[in-house]
């Protein structure tokens, strides 16, 4: 009997860690568009140019998982943590530099306030910040 149970114990410790990827690296960019309850036409326009951009130059990123897009409601149970984590005072776009499963570094896309009047501009710079921290994930320079 006990060593049936001990066989159990062991089998389960193996599939808890086979299933959460033990040992498994993962590097990647986090695109986060982070957001409150109520939201302004504003705040939807940003959410909208930044899915666009990210769509629009980068689909087999997305597609591999090289780059991920997450939308994030910051009053939601569980996510008020980004608020100091990421130093939030207002709906931001922020990009997550992954490595090894750790974060490296981040950037809050300020720029997304003054641009929001110019798509153009805007799918512009989300390109532009976006393409360096994949460049840093992948090692290129460009």
């Amino acid at each position: 009997m006990k060593k049936s149970l001990v066989s159990i114990i062991v089998l389960v410790i193996f599939c808890i860690f086979s299933s959460v990827g033990f040992g498994e690296e993962e590097n990647m960019v986090v695109a986060y568009y982070f957001h409150t309850t109520f939201r302004c036409v504003s705040c939807h326009t940003i959410e909208q140019y930044t899915e666009g951009a990210l769509n629009e130059y980068f689909p087999n990123e997305l597609e591999s998982g090289e780059l991920v897009y997450k939308m994030i409601n910051v009053e939601d149970k569980g996510s008020e943590h980004f608020i100091n984590d990421y130093q939030l005072f207002t709906k931001s776009v922020v990009l997550s530099l992954v490595k090894n499963g750790n974060e490296i570094k981040f950037k809050n896309l300020e720029d997304v306030w003054p641009l929001l009047n110019n798509e153009a501009k805007f799918y512009q710079y989300i390109k532009e910040e976006t393409q360096m921290f994949l460049d840093q994930l992948t090692g290129s320079t460009g």
